[in-house]
């Protein structure tokens, strides 16, 4: 189990790391899409349901 934890913090020395404003842009990156997707799902279900309504 010691020899375990020693390899992953071995391993996490090769990792590269973001920096801060990498992390920043990815996270604004990562939202913006969701946002965008969810609309354009929000847009296609609203659609849809007035479709279903229309021939019930």
């Amino acid at each position: 189990m010691l020899n375990y934890f020693k390899e992953v913090r071995s391993e996490m020395k090769h990792v590269s790391w973001p920096t801060r404003t990498q992390a920043a842009v990815y996270t604004g990156v990562v939202i913006a899409v969701s946002l965008i997707v969810s609309a354009y799902l929000g847009l296609w279900d609203y659609i849809f349901s007035l479709i279903i309504r229309n021939i019930i």
